[in-house]
């Protein structure tokens, strides 16, 4: 096991992790200034197309009560937020801590809202080249631009293998480590039974929703997540409360160590940067072209909306879950940051049970409990919708669902820095993948943020047609057939009066 992990995390990840840190800080800087900033100032839009609803118009601009087909803005954000929103905000945020110091916090925050621009392009992206299937449900992703953006086949098959491995093996295989540690710690138990009875529950639980399939994934995670976020987020803020004398020195020490202003013996600037990028990425997941695969699963009336939509995901994951289990952890109990006992859900669990009492642990290991297990049914979704890019055997499909329920198991007794250097090794090179593709495709994006903001200031609800913007090839729906990107009654006498060449179509 640790020559395992020393060829993963030593060898492996001490390359791949060289590059992908300046790769997502570098797009980031660049499409931040490319769309003047769009993870910022377009916040009160990203608010208002998170709750539209698919609904079309008829011929007069009526209302129509039927959604038409996909699902909608808040339903894709729920599956992109439920592998998002899991381990990686509790345990991940606590073994970047216990790793890098509190310095990685600050790092975490700053990967966040560079990446807010990188993840609005990649959505759009994945938006605008969505494809259908026989059922009426939208799918896309970085596969779906690669091919019909740039041409690029080869990297996309690739880019779809690496997805659906890392997201239906290694990733659920997470989400069981992190449970079995927080059930452990909170009945004082590591033994082999014990590991056993979770991970034979979680499996069958698992099985039970992916043989669902994607409507029944939506609806599981549309009442998890919200539900259990929040209660995790009313922890921190009475966690907060009852430290409130402490709060000006914690921001104190994150910024201190993150600027290598104040050291930590083995957690000095270069831990708590490499650890925050890790951690962060591994989180919220900007930049790695996971959620852009449930963000083209969205009916929306213009792609720019589900960009927005999925740049305000990043915010909540990082910025409010992620921040959240930073304030528990270091207004809690001193810790030996660097030190050999590297810690993740355990840590999490005593720095609560500190502030709140003992029965803060046991409410950790419930909360995760869920998040975790939405977020191994958010993965499934993702490595599903790549699986069906490579192959559309129903054979494989059937045999993938039965290895992704074995990796469950197997992550109820594998070592924990080995499952998560895997996790690791896998997003960076995910995200060199993704990052190569977007960037070229970046001035599509740019042309459809425009075309959104020209619509915005004549006051109209933004609606996008593909002859719009001609010159943008393969592109196979955006061509008005579908109820929702035609235009109110209201709108459409804005259009004409605002001379638009052409607007929307009216039945």
């Amino acid at each position: 096991m640790d020559a395992a992990l020393d060829f993963v995390d030593g060898t492996l990840n001490g390359v791949i992790w060289k590059v992908v840190p300046w790769a997502l800080i570098g797009a980031g800087l660049y499409f931040g200034l490319r769309t003047l900033f769009v993870q910022i100032r377009m916040f009160p839009d990203m608010l208002k197309a998170v709750a539209e609803t698919p609904k079309g118009k008829d011929a007069q601009g009526r209302d129509l009560d039927e959604e038409y087909g996909g699902i909608s803005a808040f339903k894709a954000f729920t599956i992109s937020a439920a592998s998002r929103v899991g381990t990686g905000n509790i345990a991940g945020v606590a073994l970047a801590i216990s790793i890098g110091g509190p310095g990685a916090v600050f790092w975490m925050w700053m990967l966040a809202l560079l990446g807010g621009a990188t993840s609005f392009i990649e959505s759009t992206l994945a938006q605008l080249w969505k494809t259908k299937d026989e059922e009426g449900n939208y799918h896309g992703g970085p596969a779906y631009y690669m091919t019909r953006g740039l041409g690029w086949r080869r990297l996309a098959v690739l880019f779809s293998l690496f997805l659906a491995i890392t997201y239906g093996f290694i990733y659920n295989a997470i989400q069981t480590n992190s449970i079995v540690a927080a059930v452990g710690t909170s009945l004082d138990n590591d033994s082999f039974a014990l590991k056993a009875i979770i991970a034979a529950v979680l499996a069958v639980l698992t099985g039970l929703v992916i043989f669902g399939g994607v409507t029944r994934i939506a609806s599981w995670t549309q009442v998890i997540v919200p539900f259990m976020a929040g209660a995790y987020i009313l922890l921190g803020v009475w966690v907060l409360i009852v430290n409130a004398s402490e709060i000006p020195g914690m921001f104190s020490m994150i910024v201190e160590h993150a600027l290598g202003l104040k050291q930590l013996a083995g957690a000095g600037i270069g831990a708590a940067f490499m650890q925050g990028m890790r951690r962060g990425l591994f989180s919220n997941e900007a930049g790695m072209g996971s959620a852009p695969n449930a963000a083209a699963t969205a009916t929306v009336s213009h792609p720019v909306k589900q960009g927005l939509v999925q740049t305000l995901g990043v915010y909540f994951d990082t910025l409010i879950v992620c921040t959240i289990t930073a304030f528990i952890v270091l207004l809690g109990p001193a810790v030996n940051y660097g030190a050999d006992d590297v810690q993740g859900v355990s840590l999490t669990q005593s720095a609560l049970a500190d502030s709140v009492g003992a029965w803060g642990a046991h409410a950790i290991t419930f909360i995760l409990f869920f998040l975790a297990f939405s977020s191994v049914i958010g993965n499934y979704y993702l490595a599903q919708t790549n699986l069906e890019y490579l192959t559309d055997s129903k054979t494989a499909m059937t045999v993938f669902r039965v290895v992704v329920i074995g990796f469950v198991i197997f992550g109820a007794f594998g070592s924990v820095p080995l499952v998560w250097a895997l996790g690791d090794t896998m997003a960076g090179l995910l995200a060199i993948f993704n990052i190569a593709a977007i960037v070229p495709l970046g001035g599509v994006a740019i042309k459809l943020l425009q075309n959104y903001n020209e619509q915005r200031r004549k006051g109209m609800d933004p609606v996008f047609h593909r002859e719009m913007l001609p010159e943008i090839r393969n592109v196979e729906f955006w061509d008005g057939s579908d109820p929702v990107t035609r235009r109110s009654l209201e709108d459409r006498i804005t259009a004409r009066e605002a001379g638009e060449a052409n607007p929307p179509v009216e039945g």
